[in-house]
């Protein structure tokens, strides 16, 4: 550890501070400002001058006031109590530090992100005599019904374990074992680790992503898949649905450990997340969601550095639950406000601007981020273990302008891209996705997944969903050019297909208890049937059925509750009936 270093403010800008006598100063490392103490991190040293990011808002703060260089990164704590937490932008315990303040937070208040006085419940799996390395584990604790926390030996240390306690309750600052290298140097093992925010934590190697990460929403499962460990964007101008759409993600996704990170969104939007997580159910355990969620809130109102710092103390603790074996979820609500966090930091230090007032290095910090996800093998000496980090992140481009340099550089990175858009939105069309302009890079790798475990023919019910929307919206230029009267009945049953497929496929309601998740298998079915329908549409009027006859029969009005329907059985028995129509009901009907 380094020693502190004492230096005295000498300039004041917002968030930025320069403090002199800093020789010695490390990049990163955090320093405590001024009288108050206030939190912040070394982001340029020059000499003996250090500018430094404050985490907190410096108003009152005057040259002069002393500065401490704690000589230590930015960093995290992780081990046990950090799931169902709620945290800020540096990992600060907002229900703790409430606790200690009241509803208002003061400046320079210092809590452990962790509790340091609970007792847990450990169960040891290693023993003396056993070789260990970084990524092996040592105990495990049930933290949540929900979460089993693994503690490990963290990565930079190996050698033989040649002290253990027994299982039973300890707190986390316990000295769980002790480990000596091939040098002879001792490593005590605690319940907790500390990891620098900013630096990404090892694996063995990165693997192929080739396992879906299932969403149950019909969007994005069926035409715009993402693989566990990929990394998908969400932008979209305000009012389209990116933060209900996150919502429906973190619910439902199959990942085993979700980690939110509510990134300078407005103060009202991140409370109404925080109320409702917590009382939402899990349809995976049956718990509470929260029972396997970690959150991070940093409102716009927040300092803006704290903000800029919120989405590495995600993607740590990411990290951290993937090394222990598990398939995470990160969602980070918005990069855009991120983004502009690194921008007004940017001019303050007085960089030379890049495009749209961004810093010239934007590109690089945002494919820095999104590259920390991934699906990889995962330190450990005894077996052969996988881990996963998902990250979808949303972005915010001003007046839904999808050309901006943070939803550009975001796009350059990013293999999935779900773009809202606004005209869908004000048509109450929700999931508000355009399905022309999204895509995803990982269907080639998908595909066959689909076949073996869902349906046998999804490949071919994707590719004809997206050929009849295609042709809907080649038609809809028509119409609008000369008039649905213009086309030949043949297109306007296309027509009348396309629109089944879009209001009651791809339409879902999030706040329906049936609607809201659709699995794999139910979403072939209502394919089929869309497509039954469509065939025997045609097969009817080349028999001389009149398309409003067709239109008139009870089938069109059992196709839009496919979606409310819990049953797929009753899924296949609608195809059935479809199957059976012929011209002779439309003969009896119409007498």
């Amino acid at each position: 550890m380094s020693s502190q270093i004492e230096g005295t403010i000498i300039r004041i800008s917002g968030p930025v501070v320069q403090a002199k006598g800093m020789l010695g100063a490390r990049l990163y490392d955090v320093a405590r400002i001024g009288n108050l103490g206030l939190i912040g991190e070394i982001i340029q040293v020059d000499g003996d001058i250090a500018t430094i990011q404050c985490y907190e808002i410096t108003d009152g703060i005057k040259p002069g006031e002393p500065v401490i260089g704690t000589g230590e990164p930015l960093s995290v704590m992780l081990g046990p109590g950090i799931m169902s937490q709620i945290y800020d932008g540096i990992q600060r315990p907002l229900p703790a530090i409430k606790d200690v303040t009241g509803a208002f937070i003061n400046r320079g208040v210092e809590t452990p992100a962790l509790d340091l006085k609970k007792e847990w419940e450990f169960e040891i799996v290693a023993k003396v005599g056993d070789v260990v390395s970084g990524g092996d584990v040592i105990a495990t604790v049930q933290e949540t019904p929900a979460f089993l926390h693994k503690i490990m030996i963290p990565p930079n240390i190996s050698g033989k374990i040649i002290e253990i306690v027994e299982s039973g309750k300890y707190t986390i600052e316990k000295v769980l074992a002790v480990v000596e290298s091939e040098d002879g140097t001792r490593h005590e093992i605690l319940g907790y680790q500390r990891w620098p925010v900013r630096i990404p934590r090892p694996f063995k190697r990165r693997l192929a992503s080739d396992e879906p990460l299932i969403t149950g929403q019909r969007i994005f499962d069926t035409f715009f898949p993402i693989a566990k460990g990929g990394v998908a964007a969400i932008p979209g101008p305000f009012g389209t649905g990116k933060t209900v759409s996150q919502h429906q993600l973190a619910k439902y996704c199959n990942a085993q450990v979700v980690v939110y990170v509510g990134c300078g969104e407005r103060g009202n939007e991140m409370t109404n997340v925080l109320e409702e997580f917590p009382h939402l159910d899990d349809p995976t355990t049956g718990l509470k969601l929260m029972a396997r969620t970690t959150m991070i809130a940093n409102t716009s109102n927040m300092p803006v550095a704290a903000r800029e710092a919120s989405v590495y103390t995600g993607i740590t603790m990411a990290e951290y639950f993937r090394d222990q074996g598990y398939d995470v979820a990160m969602m980070a609500d918005s990069t855009s406000r991120w983004a502009e966090a690194m921008r007004e930091i940017s001019g303050r230090l007085e960089e030379m601007p890049g495009e749209a007032g961004y810093p010239a290095y934007l590109a690089s910090k945002i494919a820095a981020y999104y590259e920390r996800g991934g699906r990889v093998e995962i330190l450990n000496s005894k077996e052969e273990k996988t881990g996963s980090v998902s990250i979808i992140g949303a972005v915010s481009p001003p007046g839904g302008d999808f050309s901006e340099p943070v939803t550009q550089n975001t796009l350059r990175i990013v293999k999935v891209f779900w773009a809202l858009t606004k005209k869908l939105a004000e048509q109450r069309h929700f999931p508000a996705i355009s399905y022309l302009e999204s895509y995803t890079l990982y269907w080639d790798v998908l595909k066959d997944y689909y076949k073996k475990h869902f349906s046998d023919d999804f490949d071919k019910l994707r590719t004809r969903a997206f050929r009849l929307l295609q042709e809907d919206n080649d038609l809809q230029e028509i119409v609008q050019l000369v008039g649905p009267d213009a086309l030949s009945p043949a297109e306007r049953i296309t027509l009348e297909a396309a629109r089944m497929l879009k209001e009651d496929y791809l339409q879902q309601n999030a706040f329906h208890p049936v609607d809201s998740y659709c699995s794999p298998e139910k979403q072939a079915w209502m394919l089929r049937n869309i497509f039954a329908l469509y065939d025997k549409m045609r097969e009817l009027f080349d028999a001389g059925v009149d398309l409003k006859d067709m239109m008139e029969n009870e089938i069109f009005d059992k196709i839009p509750r496919m979606k409310y329907e819990p049953e797929i059985e009753k899924l296949k028995s609608l195809n059935e009936e479809i199957q059976k129509l012929s011209p002779t009901n439309f003969e009896i009907i119409t007498i």
